[in-house]
């Protein structure tokens, strides 16, 4: 981690000096770039009057030739062109005959305009060869810096790879410890509530005895008590009873194939009217398609929540109860069954599913708190979403998706 840190600040330190070095090779200045034409001229003159006064002949035209290339590769063009002017006419000046004026003579014309062809050359061949130079410069230090980040981008791929790598094996040992907790979980409440079993048998077969013999030796608030004892132990059992099932959902292995949702919902419509009397219940059932999921555990949802609706829909004159299919996508389809009846604050809707929640007294409607719950876990093992929604006095509505018939084998593979 140190050297990748480390990288980016030995990155901007080569940028700095190749950006330096680029500077230096071309000066940016216009005040340097022309002064440097002459100052060069001044020099090479200099140099050329000194060996021709000591009979060195000959050298001047390569003396004053030689600025003209530095002006132009450290000056550009401007300064190519100030210094082929200046050392042309030093050249016509101070080396061609006659000395010290700008006249040239037919004889000298060639000579003048051969070294004025020269440096026009070495200009032009500067110019060019500078712009050759710096187009190479920049595409290698393009390069080199892509190469860079590239190497910066791989190696932050690695450190993400193995981050993701190391998580995964958390999530892994994470997913094995909640397993197994579960599990354990599962077993707990079974082992409980089928220990429960007996002496609980023991407490309702007792009492109900003492109310057979002894009810006549005791008076109403003593019976009142017995009965009392016996209707706790009845909602005892059924606590119990509601609490195997959960555990057991756990357990259970989920056999999907294709469910005919309203021979379902016809069904279970069917056994619960058995048990609601005389009562006035307007039934609404619409179109139902096929889905995919588990037959019995799909039947047990659909009991969980029209035994619901027929429950808080009691104390309406005309209960009404709907049952119906919306599209979501293609992917699935949302099943809702609606009441008219007590319905809830949805403030406190997100404890409808939990286990052993109620939002309602017992002494109002009956139940143990575990419906719902069981209703949750069947849906999410089947790949699906349950929600509700409600107000107060005003009736509500639960809604729960299943996969539809074509993705059978998405979610064969999710739940097994």
């Amino acid at each position: 981690m140190s050297d990748l840190a480390e990288r980016p600040s030995r990155v901007g330190v080569k940028r700095a000096l190749l950006r330096w070095s680029t500077q230096f090779e071309r000066i940016r200045s216009p005040l340097l770039r022309y002064g440097l034409s002459v100052i060069c001229c001044a020099i090479a003159t200099g140099l050329g009057l000194i060996l021709y006064r000591n009979g060195i002949r000959g050298m001047e035209l390569g003396l004053l030739c030689l600025p003209v290339a530095i002006a132009t590769w450290y000056g550009g063009i401007g300064a190519s062109v100030l210094e082929v002017l200046l050392c042309t006419a030093s050249f016509n000046y101070f080396f061609v005959e006659p000395f010290f004026t700008f006249y040239v003579t037919a004889a000298d014309l060639p000579y003048f305009l051969t070294f004025v062809g020269w440096a026009a050359l070495i200009a032009t061949f500067s110019t060019v060869r500078r712009r050759v130079e710096d187009s190479l410069r920049q595409t290698r230090d393009r390069l080199q810096v892509e190469v860079e980040q590239r190497a910066q981008r791989e190696e932050e791929i690695r450190r993400l790879n193995r981050e993701l790598q190391k998580r995964a094996a958390d999530l892994e040992a994470s997913n094995k410890k909640l397993e197994a907790s579960n599990k354990e979980l599962e077993s707990f409440a079974y082992s409980v509530s089928h220990d429960l079993r007996a002496p609980l048998r023991h407490v309702a077969g007792y009492s109900e005895l003492l109310q057979k013999q002894a009810s006549a030796s005791l008076d109403d608030k003593s019976r009142r008590y017995v009965q009392t004892i016996l209707e706790s132990a009845k909602r005892m059992g059924n606590l119990i009873d509601d609490l195997l099932a959960f555990s057991r959902l756990g357990r259970a292995e989920t056999k999907m194939r294709a469910v005919d949702l309203q021979q379902v919902v016809q069904e279970v419509i069917a056994e619960v009217s058995r048990d609601t009397g005389d009562r006035d219940i307007a039934w609404k059932i619409g179109a139902l398609p096929a889905c995919h999921g588990d037959p019995s555990m799909l039947k047990l949802v659909v009991v969980n929540l029209v035994s619901n609706a027929v429950k808080f829909t009691r104390m309406r004159t005309r209960a009404e109860i709907e049952i119906g299919c919306v599209d979501k996508n293609n992917d699935e389809l949302e099943v809702f069954v609606r009441d008219n009846g007590a319905g809830f604050d949805m403030q406190y809707a997100n404890k409808l599913f939990g286990v052993f929640q109620r939002l309602h007294l017992a002494e109002q409607f009956e139940g143990t708190g575990i419906g719902l719950a069981t209703v949750q876990r069947i849906i999410h093992r089947h790949g699906g979403q349950v929600r509700a929604e409600g107000a107060v006095d005003q009736g509500a509505t639960f809604y729960f998706s299943l996969p539809k018939v074509h993705d059978l084998a998405d979610t064969t593979a999710r739940t097994s």
